[in-house]
């Protein structure tokens, strides 16, 4: 029989290619930001489409969450970047975007090395963090931030990976913090766990940087950049303190997964064209244009 955390997460990869693709094109109709300014996300949340793929994002982190009770953070991190091939599939569907020889490999690259994670993961219960794992996890938040005030300054493709990769990192810290939380015991305990709160504040500076990020070049580029800097850091809490398993034996293919489907994300920044920047029309909802004015 099939475990649910399996079907959550073959659900959560779905969700997430839809959400990259929808937020992707809202971000592409909206007045291009040079500070880090929340405002952002207000000014997309008027965007339809922005507000849909939001509820995909908030769904595949949801059904993330529930993964992450039993399934180890490497192989859920790194399946989020799975997401990638699903938003390509759609943009070449629905949106007509051309992808270049080099994405088409790195993305069969990608879906090899998750395959191999697969194979590779044993489901296990996580340990706590304690007190000094949500003291770092604040200190992580505080350093995001600050190095999101610089990065938001670049441009094009470097403002892209490097907001991404912000992105990455402040989903990893999140990611972190929900799989002992997943294992709370009660309601009560769930909604008294600090790391609930530092969930959430994660989240939110990420969801901001993505927003940026996607704004400046390619959403492949900006998503793997995202994927690639949030996978490493959830593998090595994950295997080091949150009881994270492996079957025996297997651990050649879980490296080997691991690694490609880290080299793939990595590739894809770099490979990457700006398709959505094509292929949205430079039409702008009035109201967007006049909020974008005033920002």
């Amino acid at each position: 029989m099939v475990s649910s955390g399996w079907c959550f997460l073959a659900a959560m990869i779905v969700a997430y290619g839809f959400a990259n693709l929808l937020q992707s094109v809202a971000a592409a109709r909206t007045t291009v930001h040079h500070t880090f300014d929340p405002g952002l996300l207000l000014r997309l949340a008027g965007h339809r489409t922005y507000l849909v793929g939001l509820g995909c994002q908030i769904g595949g982190f949801v059904l993330a969450f529930l993964a992450r009770r039993d399934l180890p953070l490497f192989l859920v991190q790194a399946s989020v970047a799975a997401g990638l091939g699903v938003t390509a599939i759609l943009g070449v569907l629905v949106l007509k975007w051309r992808l270049p020889a080099a994405e088409v490999v790195l993305l069969a690259l990608l879906f090899a090395g998750i395959t191999a994670l697969v194979l590779s993961a044993r489901p296990a219960p996580s340990k706590q963090l304690g007190t000094a794992g949500s003291v770092a996890l604040l200190a992580a938040l505080g350093a995001i931030a600050v190095l999101g005030v610089f990065a938001v300054r670049l441009h094009g493709a470097p403002g892209s990976v490097a907001l991404g990769s912000l992105a990455g990192l402040a989903f990893s810290s999140a990611a972190v913090a929900a799989r002992p939380l997943a294992s709370a015991p009660s309601a009560e305990a769930f909604l008294a766990d600090p790391l609930l709160y530092l969930l959430i504040a994660h989240s939110i500076v990420g969801q901001l940087l993505l927003g940026l990020a996607m704004q400046r070049g390619s959403t492949t580029a900006a998503v793997a950049a995202m994927d690639a800097a949030g996978a490493v850091p959830a593998a090595i809490v994950g295997l080091l303190l949150l009881n994270d398993k492996i079957w025996p034996g297997r651990e050649w293919l879980a490296a080997a997964g691991f690694l490609v489907t880290l080299a793939a994300v990595i590739g894809l920044t770099r490979y990457a064209e700006p398709q959505q920047h094509r292929s949205v029309a430079p039409r702008r909802d009035p109201a967007m244009v006049a909020a974008g004015r005033t920002g």
